[in-house]
């Protein structure tokens, strides 16, 4: 199913709210499983990925289906491993079975774990039989995901011993390695970093305490995009703290350079369109703390024929796509000129844009779909495919969209209007 998207007059004002976060969701859920407790969670996130995880714990099956669900896939196959009893098939889908998971899972082993790959060596699906695994000093690649990371430090109570790792290359996404040792912390477990490239969790396990999940930035900057295509925006944005676990509040200082002014609130945000011009010039932003941002980043950054370089983005590789290939792809499509040189993607400077009519091909990614959606400010229509995707993190994003004055349409329906 595809959508045609329009906004009459681009001038938005309106109170949003947010989804709550589904990293923040999905780390309580292990914790909760791993205490076996009772304890309130409030706010746990209605995306997908969270309903997938919490579905799992409740059915209780021995053959699991994640589906796209990457943190799911890597949490999950790090709590089986080091559940005694367990034994469970993990497998997901077409494109999960491409992503790799090999460091996890010979992370896990060197700690005693029973894990088979049933198709290719190195990805999905697994077979897992659980059992008490030792602790001890481990090596690991930083540089391909946090969420292994993230995976090995959840389940450390589990383990016999304590639990060192030691990164010989430097970890991508820290923010998200940060947030899981925070939650670790409120919840009674202490992680301490020895160097800038080890740490330590110490024996001890979680204690049961009520949690509340926050808002989540990731979705606050599809709305930073939209106020920066604009012709004028006050919008606020409910939920969002200015002390949040999550990294992509860089979001804040990202678009503040493209014209958004963030003014902290009672109970969360408020973003308005800045009235003095944008100052720019040709730079490079690294987003390797920040990754979840930069689809939206660059199709701003193109919209506004603002020339960057954009670095630190070796994970989008394996994410539910090839987010860098993706992005080249579409945003040349719709006449923009964007190039890649190794893991960096390339928004040029042009003379005149004519935005091309282009059918947005989403390639099951949900923030394929959400990152391009601001573009209908400045066509006279815009037409994104298989827009459901969106349910994976931000499920009622087309109904907020409708809510700031959006006109949105079956594609079937714009076809016979016509």
């Amino acid at each position: 199913m595809s959508i045609c998207l329009q906004h009459p007059s681009a001038i938005l004002s309106s109170s949003i709210t947010l989804p709550t976060s589904k990293s923040i969701s999905n780390r309580v859920l292990i914790i909760h499983q791993i205490l076996n407790q009772q304890f309130t969670i409030s706010g746990l996130s209605t995306a997908a990925d969270t309903q997938i995880l919490k579905q799992v714990f409740e059915q209780n099956n021995n053959s699991i289906e994640v589906g796209h669900a990457g943190t799911t896939m890597r949490f999950l196959t790090a709590y089986f491993a080091a559940t005694e009893g367990k034994n469970v098939v993990l497998s997901g889908s077409e494109r999960m079975h491409q992503r790799p998971i090999k460091i996890l899972v010979e992370a896990l082993k060197s700690l005693g774990a029973d894990i088979q790959y049933l198709n290719n060596e190195g990805f999905p699906p697994l077979q897992i039989k659980g059992k008490k695994l030792n602790g001890g000093a481990i090596n690991l690649d930083g540089s391909v995901s946090s969420q292994y990371i993230s995976a090995l430090l959840l389940i450390a109570p589990l383990l016999k011993t304590e639990l060192t790792i030691t990164f010989t290359t430097s970890p991508v996404s820290k923010p998200y390695i940060l947030m899981t040792i925070s939650m670790m912390s409120y919840f009674g477990v202490e992680v301490t970093w020895l160097s800038e490239n080890q740490l330590v969790v110490k024996q001890g396990n979680y204690v049961a305490k009520d949690f509340s999940v926050e808002a989540d930035w990731s979705a606050a900057s599809y709305w930073y995009s939209m106020v920066a295509l604009s012709k004028n925006a006050t919008i606020v944005l409910k939920g969002l703290d200015k002390t949040s676990l999550q990294g992509d509040n860089a979001v804040v200082a990202l678009y503040t350079e493209l014209g958004v002014n963030t003014r902290f609130i009672d109970g969360g945000i408020e973003l308005s369109k800045s009235k003095i011009p944008i100052s720019w010039k040709v730079k490079t932003v690294d987003f390797t703390l920040f990754p979840d941002l930069a689809q939206t980043y660059a199709v701003t950054c193109a919209a506004l024929n603002l020339p960057v370089r954009i670095t630190g983005l070796s994970t989008l590789r394996i994410k539910e796509t090839d987010r860098i290939a993706a992005l080249q792809q579409e945003l040349n499509a719709l006449g923009y000129q964007v190039t890649i040189e190794g893991h960096d993607l390339i928004i040029h400077q042009q003379k005149e844009i004519n935005i091309q009519q282009h059918s947005i091909f989403t390639y099951n990614d949900h923030r394929m779909a959400m990152a391009f959606a601001p573009l209908a400010l400045i066509t006279d229509k815009l037409t994104i495919e298989n827009h459901e995707v969106v349910e994976k993190s931000y499920p009622h994003f087309w109904k907020d969209l409708k809510h700031v004055g959006f006109v949105i349409k079956n594609h079937q329906e714009e076809s016979s209007s016509r």
